[in-house]
């Protein structure tokens, strides 16, 4: 096979890699949230790790003073972003497991189902 064949059936290939992802991703997403739009979903999730994140910016608020004598502002500015910004992050990723875990699933079984396609395309059964 030349070189020009062999990449564009490689790009075909991950072309229909990536949209089945999506498919896979979206049917996941809809499966989870059973006609409730995401930004309610998000909106709620919002809400409840805001907690988290104040206690985090408190935490890089306290840790900026921790055995420095100079304590000055932009230094405990930036320690309170950072523990506030860690704090989100977690609390996010840890609210939104359900949801990730679905949109994950979809997206890899469509990409499973895709490769053993294209795996019994290049090596076909011959049961005669």
């Amino acid at each position: 096979m030349e070189l020009r064949n062999w990449s564009k059936s490689e790009f075909e290939y991950v072309r229909r890699v990536l949209n089945s992802a999506l498919d896979g991703a979206r049917g996941g997403r809809k499966a989870f949230l059973k006609e409730r739009p995401l930004t309610a979903f998000l909106r709620e999730e919002i809400r409840s790790v805001l907690k988290s994140a104040v206690v985090g910016a408190c935490a890089g608020l306290l840790g900026s003073y921790a055995g420095d004598r100079h304590r000055s502002i932009s230094r405990a500015l930036a320690f309170g972003f950072a523990g506030w910004a860690i704090g989100l992050g977690a609390s996010v990723a840890w609210e939104t497991r359900g949801l990730t875990a679905c949109v994950t699933n979809g997206a890899l079984r469509n990409i499973g189902r895709l490769r053993d396609e294209r795996w019994l395309e290049r090596h076909p059964i011959d049961y005669a």
